[in-house]
């Protein structure tokens, strides 16, 4: 367990994440040390990892302990970057981080990964497709068969970190993250973004408050080569697997006899089936981190009147991107 204050170089410092990390960071007695390709209230280097020139430079420069890498190209910049865009950022941006830590003589590595790249074409078909259950994702489910560019090139830097860690010993933590964009999905627009983000935390979704927090629990307590499943926890057990994809209304109510009444008086919709569930309980288990809001909190809110316990901005735009 790290206890030192540590200099931290924190990559996409002006995204949605970054945001949250960077006042995390300093609370806990460290110093961020932002950095991406957009300006930002805490980036103080503008540029992209994948100019090995500025990497080294600041490396160099600004005596940097230790690197959370949270900058990325993102399944929505599908639409708007080539793929050797993808390759640039996402791969050859993650190897000249992972090259300048191993020769600064760091003992840790946080990398942002995501559960992205554990859903196959057949998962994400679901029912439509012919499952009969719900896939239960942790860290040991694979093969792994990411589905697009984005998938591809996050399961590749994972694939970077591990080899670091094994011909070089330095500490990595790799983090799936659910969902915790605050925009609405990009290719489902069936429910509203605040009814669909409701959803996703029965299965597949946390807050970026979480998020952030995960971040700082694996930066000071994981050692050797770790990889973590990070979501809201699931009410669900294994065994529910098949009446998740039959019928996860019924199931719902076993579990929360009133979410429907709260959803009918909001106007929204429980999921007709689910098709997915990620498990963090290793997090939970060797971080000692379990993400605060749940599902849970949704029905308290609904039930109390209160505000929403996630963000959700449809007109969100990334920084880099204005």
């Amino acid at each position: 367990m790290v206890a030192r204050s540590m200099r931290i170089l924190l990559t996409g410092s002006s995204g949605w994440l970054g945001r949250y990390l960077a006042p995390r960071l300093r609370a806990r007695g460290h110093y961020p040390i932002g950095m991406d390709i957009a300006p930002g209230a805490d980036t103080d280097i503008i540029g992209s990892v994948a100019d090995r020139v500025l990497i080294d430079r600041a490396f160099a420069d600004l005596k940097i302990d230790a690197v959370i890498h949270a900058g990325a190209l993102h399944k929505p910049d599908i639409a708007r970057y080539p793929a050797q865009a993808f390759v640039d950022v996402n791969v050859t941006g993650t190897l000249n981080l992972l090259q300048a830590a191993v020769a600064a003589g760091h003992d840790r590595f946080i990398f942002t990964s995501t559960t992205s790249l554990m859903i196959t074409r057949e998962i994400r078909a679901g029912k439509a497709g012919g499952a009969r259950q719900a896939a239960w994702l942790d860290e040991r489910s694979g093969p792994l068969a990411p589905r697009n560019i984005y998938g591809v090139t996050k399961r590749a830097a994972e694939e970077l970190c591990r080899l670091w860690h094994q011909d070089h010993g330095i500490n990595i933590a790799v983090l799936r993250t659910g969902r915790f964009f605050p925009e609405d999905d990009d290719t489902d627009r069936a429910l509203s973004g605040e009814n669909m983000k409701a959803n996703e935390l029965l299965n597949r979704r946390l807050t970026v408050e979480d998020a952030a927090d995960a971040h700082i629990a694996a930066l000071e307590r994981a050692s050797g080569f770790e990889t973590f499943v990070l979501s809201a926890p699931p009410p669900f057990v294994r065994e529910d697997a098949e009446a998740l994809v039959d019928d996860a209304p019924g199931l719902i109510a076993r579990y929360f006899p009133d979410a429907a009444a709260l959803y009918a008086k909001a106007g929204w919709r429980l999921p007709e089936y689910i098709d997915r569930v990620y498990d963090p309980s290793k997090a939970e288990r060797l971080l000692g981190f379990r993400c605060r809001t749940d599902f849970v909190a949704v029905l308290d809110a609904l039930r109390d009147g209160a505000p929403l316990p996630f963000a959700h901005d449809a007109d969100y735009v990334s920084p880099k991107e204005r």
